[in-house]
């Protein structure tokens, strides 16, 4: 069942449209990732569900029931905030409580229900605190506490872990799903981080000004993005990015690095265009021995990035090229600065219509 859904949302302030026909829906138990850089839309967004803002054209369902026009406190909608944005004269119990307290829920069950999230999230040993005692993890955890308590239909959280330290960013990366999916509740997740959509969302939406510009499982928006800057919103080091053109003559190719290198004859609508062809640096393969089909490059630089490291390659026309390699074929090459051989496969390029930046997708006829 579809617990929330958006139907061509639009919104705008003084300074200009903020969002444009936003149109998305998410199920009971499902977390759908809202992905963007900063000033997208996507804060504007959760607000509008939460109904602190109210859109200017489209409408609002949660549950079937339309809730545009609707009070925040009508819409069964909790929320958490990158900044935690706890009472800072409430303890950690009165904190969770308030969403409860506003429900006139009797103090027995109020009692229940918070010892319950606080033990499931592990905060129950510092009830008593105030905000200013606890460390970053547990405000945040504190924080989600409050929004889930209620057992809301559906959880907004706006980059809830940017302000908490690495470590505890990677435990709830892996924690948070199946946290989430024990309230089978709906999730939209706000976040500037590809990393944490690529590991929390069931779906993404690529929110690039105002509009979303792809939805789609992590894994599909990763391989097929629909345009070069969904490409290089993903990754880390970002996609290459080579022009080329391609040719049909019999066969169809695209001449790339000085070498041609053979596509699809279902690309055949776009020969003769100007195109840029996309390698990811995962799939640059470079080797310290010559092979009748790779390109030399001079290895500029090394550069290790937690267990791998990325190559920093120049062409013999000044083309630039990053690969990863792991650290055991990184040790081989030193600190850069030799003579290198580059080989990759046909199959893992990605092509782009030059003018547009739209991903080329092939037509079988």
């Amino acid at each position: 069942m579809t617990s929330l859904e958006l139907r061509n949302i639009s919104k705008g302030f003084k300074s200009g449209k903020v969002l444009e026909d936003v149109s998305l829906s998410v199920k009971a138990g499902e977390i759908v990732v809202v992905f963007g850089p900063s000033g997208t839309g996507k804060t504007v967004l959760l607000r509008m569900i939460a109904g602190v803002h109210y859109p200017d054209t489209g409408s609002i369902a949660i549950d079937g029931e339309d809730v545009t026009d609707a009070a925040p406190e009508a819409r069964g909608v909790g929320m958490a905030f990158q900044n935690f944005a706890l009472f800072p004269h409430f303890s950690t119990f009165e904190n969770i409580a308030t969403p409860l307290e506003a429900r006139n829920t009797p103090a027995a069950k109020l009692k229940e229900q918070v010892g319950a999230i606080a033990r499931m999230l592990k905060i129950d040993h510092v009830l008593d605190h105030a905000p200013r005692e606890l460390s970053n993890g547990q405000k945040q955890r504190t924080a989600l506490a409050r929004a889930l308590v209620a057992q809301p239909k559906v959880l907004l959280l706006d980059d809830p872990l940017r302000n908490v330290d690495a470590k505890l960013r990677y435990e709830m990366r892996l924690e948070l799903p199946r946290l989430l999916r024990t309230f089978n509740t709906a999730v939209i997740y706000v976040t500037q981080d590809y990393k944490e959509a690529m590991a929390l969302g069931d779906h993404i939406a690529v929110l690039r000004n105002g509009r979303i510009e792809q939805w789609a499982a992590p894994p599909t928006v990763y391989r097929e993005p629909i345009s070069v800057d969904v490409a290089r919103l993903f990754g880390d080091p970002t996609i290459n990015l080579l022009p080329c053109r391609l040719e049909m003559n019999g066969t169809g190719s695209v001449t790339l690095l000085g070498r041609r290198a053979p596509v699809s004859g279902a690309y055949a609508h776009a020969a003769g265009r100007d195109l840029i062809a996309g390698l990811r640096p995962e799939h640059v393969v470079v080797s310290e021995t010559e092979a009748p089909d790779a390109i030399p490059f001079d290895l500029d630089a090394v550069m290790p990035v937690n267990v791998r490291s990325v190559l920093y390659l120049r062409g013999a026309k000044g083309e630039e090229l990053l690969a990863t390699v792991g650290e055991t074929e990184a040790a081989k090459f030193g600190r850069g600065h030799r003579k290198v051989w580059v080989r990759f496969t046909p199959s893992d390029l990605l092509l782009f219509d030059a003018a547009s930046g739209q991903r080329l997708l092939p037509q079988v006829h």
